[in-house]
């Protein structure tokens, strides 16, 4: 993800995603290439764990045997390193919220 976190999509969700991502233009080229170029299929082993890739957890700045911090954003997940998740939450935050977010009651 270009936020700096690691996207993990179930596969019906990423054939969807991965079909809008093949039908962007030319002038999308270099993302087409991150987005696809770094998908990976990884398996989860019998003890419910996943082996995310060394180069995404480089490029993730996963911490060797550290922790991620794992949520779901709507129909996919994200995995981020707990320094960076938090930094990023902060920057949103001091943004304040945007227009669509004003009238949003949570009861």
């Amino acid at each position: 993800h270009p936020e700096g976190c690691l996207m993990v999509f179930p596969r019906p969700v990423w054939e969807g995603f991965r079909a809008k991502v093949e039908a962007l233009p030319l002038s999308a080229a270099g993302w087409k290439r991150i987005f696809l170029g770094s998908a990976m299929d990884v398996e989860i082993d019998s003890g419910s764990r996943v082996l995310i890739p060394p180069e995404l957890r480089r490029w993730a700045g996963f911490k060797e045997n550290g922790s991620v911090v794992f949520m779901g954003v709507g129909a996919h997940f994200e995995l981020w390193d707990p320094a960076r998740s938090e930094v990023r939450e902060a920057q949103v935050i001091a943004k304040g919220k945007p227009e669509p977010l004003r009238n949003l009651v949570f009861q």
